[in-house]
């Protein structure tokens, strides 16, 4: 091998080095974390009826049995203890859920609710963010449903082209409809720069999105302090349940977004609580896969592989070179 050799094989390496990506030290793009419970440890939400709504702590989940004009209800957080670092902006809400019984009655069945609100909890008193699952005259469908500070209400649902309901921006796609003992994981997104606030509902399983949509937002969102389950402003008949299970409860902004981040932590509960209510037995599906919070890594950098294979090459021609002289 010549001297022409040994420079090709140079410029070989410099040009392999100048392709390898540089290492990304960390992922700038995570959201900041206001709130999370896996259930695994007592989350310490406010509940009046502990005989329904109550921690789990063998499932590790927490339970709900939602009854119609009973102003049942269980939310976080207890303000003795903890509070929601969130007043306006961005914000992504995301739990599992596995509904065990979604009773129907004529036109006006039982219904699963879970929203971020104000101190009221009222579906019909902004501000409200909720999602819900009901079984009444479509059946058992999903509802986003939305009433902003000015107390302007929007509501969509996955019943193909509800215009009652919905007016002119009602869903427009097939009907979907939920399962009982199925867990679905359920994502809303408020998008404050665009005015949007949407639902995504996924299979938790698979992974599958069976269904999402989207509202506009008349009004920027703000003011809202609890994430909520419970019938608080629901008049219908008595004696018919929503029951079932949420997990992996988190509620997130994006990174900057944030002015003060904080991640609550939960210990120990001390709630005074009135007397129970009785609810029924509760059959239990399938157990939602415990939501993991892991640290973002940087990828493995491209860099020494190539640089290894390059000077290998380089170390192989200065070799062949030595021995033809």
């Amino acid at each position: 091998m010549n001297f022409r050799s040994v420079i090709c094989y140079l410029i070989l390496v410099i040009f392999l080095l100048a392709l390898a990506p540089p290492a990304v030290a960390e992922d700038t793009q995570s959201p900041t974390v206001i709130y999370q419970t896996t259930f695994s440890t007592d989350p310490r939400w406010v509940t009046n009826n502990p005989s329904s709504n109550y921690w789990d702590s063998k499932l590790g989940m927490y339970h709900f049995g939602i009854e119609p004009s009973t102003g049942n209800y269980a939310y976080y957080p207890n303000p003795t203890y903890d509070t929601l670092d969130y007043e306006r902006g961005p914000f992504r809400l995301e739990y599992d859920v596995i509904l065990n019984r979604v009773d129907a009655f004529a036109n006006d069945g039982a219904t699963f609710r879970l929203g971020f609100s104000g101190s009221e909890m009222d579906p019909n008193k902004g501000p409200m963010v909720l999602t819900q699952f009901t079984n009444a005259k479509f059946g058992r469908i999903m509802w986003l449903r939305l009433v902003t500070n000015g107390n302007k209400m929007t509501q969509v649902n996955s019943q193909h082209s509800d215009t009652q309901t919905s007016g002119s921006r009602a869903y427009d796609g097939p009907t979907v409809k939920y399962e009982l003992n199925k867990t679905y994981h359920v994502t809303v997104d408020y998008d404050a720069q665009n005015a949007l606030l949407s639902m995504k509902v996924n299979e938790k399983t698979s992974g599958n999105e069976i269904w999402s949509y989207f509202v506009n937002v008349a009004q920027e969102l703000h003011g809202m302090n609890r994430i909520f389950i419970g019938s608080v402003g629901d008049y219908g008949p008595t004696g018919i349940y929503a029951t079932g299970y949420i997990d992996n409860v988190r509620l997130t902004v994006p990174v900057q977004e944030a002015a003060t981040p904080v991640v609550t932590v939960q210990e120990t509960a001390i709630t005074t609580r009135p007397t129970p209510i009785p609810t029924t037995a509760r059959p239990i599906g399938t157990v939602p896969t415990e939501y993991i919070e892991q640290t973002p890594q940087s990828p493995p950098s491209a860099v020494l592989p190539v640089a290894a294979v390059a000077l290998a090459a380089l170390c192989m021609g200065i070799v062949s070179l030595r021995r033809k002289e």
